[in-house]
């Protein structure tokens, strides 16, 4: 997430991100100040000579970012060993020297700098990442594909609207089982026996290694705040069911269809699919969904409130 804004990253081209909140560590910028007070991030990223940009197309791009979620868009034009920019009148020498050094950026480059939240902060900048890919035309039709494996997924993900924690991929996912010690103290630090496969920036596999051990999955469900009476009343079958002895077992999912789409070099998957739905999940084949009578809904006992 800190190198590319995404855990399906598209790699045939480079733009990586760069954290920097270590350069920063003594900012009087306030706004940098308070992320770093907040645990929040600072990401940056150089697009490589960009520097005469507009203020027009950093307008546009800054609207991009907002769009996502973004309170604004730093930017810096690279000019020899100084940085002209906005804020630069709160930043030290050393910050902008850092600031540089730190991208490994190059006069008439442009930097770009977004801090906030972390997971969001990153993901919107992985967005912009992918926005100033197509701008630069870094991705050519010829381009070689790039496969990669994606592990070590966190276990568990904070929601910050309901303060507990959810399964990032499902209840049923092992933890790592050097990490289990850490399953009630520290939730957030475990990481999960799962595995996505990424082609050119789209996922088209992904599985896990399931638990088949009743007290690693009663864990499993304290940690998620499901009490011992619905995790009972829920999945008591399972439970019982491990008791008698389930062997060690995973497994893996392939999109076809997303792979087809790639391999079609198209952009959209509703491409590749017979009857493909519209944004609004209508299905122009067949005319669906169509209205219901009374009679089937009486016979189905179905309410529409």
């Amino acid at each position: 997430m800190e190198k590319y804004g995404s855990d399906k990253p598209d790699l045939r081209f480079n733009l990586e991100m760069k954290t920097l909140n270590e350069v920063f560590t003594k900012t009087e910028f306030k706004v940098f100040k308070d992320q770093i007070s907040s645990n929040g991030i600072i990401s940056g990223i150089v697009a490589p000579g960009c520097g005469n940009y507009t203020r027009n197309q950093l307008d546009v791009l800054t609207d991009f970012v907002k769009k996502l979620g973004a309170g604004g868009l730093i930017w810096m034009r690279v000019k020899d060993n100084d940085l002209e920019a906005p804020i630069a009148k709160f930043l030290s020498d050393d910050e902008k020297k850092n600031i540089i050094q730190s991208l490994n950026a190059k006069p008439g480059d442009l930097i770009f700098i977004l801090s906030g939240q972390r997971l969001k902060a990153l993901s919107i900048m992985g967005q912009l990442r992918l926005e100033m890919a197509k701008r630069l035309d870094l991705i050519k039709p010829d381009s070689k594909a790039q496969l990669l494996w994606v592990t070590d997924f966190p276990l568990f993900e904070w929601d910050e609207q309901t303060k507990r924690y959810y399964a990032m991929h499902h209840p049923f996912t092992s933890p790592r089982l050097e990490d289990v010690e850490f399953m009630e103290s520290d939730p957030g630090r475990v990481k999960a026996r799962a595995y996505d496969l990424v082609l050119n920036g789209s996922e088209i596999a992904g599985g896990s290694i399931r638990i088949h051990n009743a007290d690693l999955q009663a864990k499993m469900f304290k940690a998620l705040g499901i009490s011992d009476e619905d995790a009972e009343y829920k999945f008591g079958f399972l439970m019982n069911a491990f008791k008698y002895g389930a062997p060690p077992h995973g497994g893996i999912a392939f999109g076809f269809d997303r792979m087809a789409m790639i391999f079609a070099g198209e952009n959209s998957i509703r491409e590749v699919i017979a009857f493909p739905k519209t944004a609004s999940a209508v299905s122009i084949m067949d005319d669906a969904p169509s209205t219901v009578s009374d009679e089937q809904l009486k016979e189905l006992h179905i309410k529409i409130r």
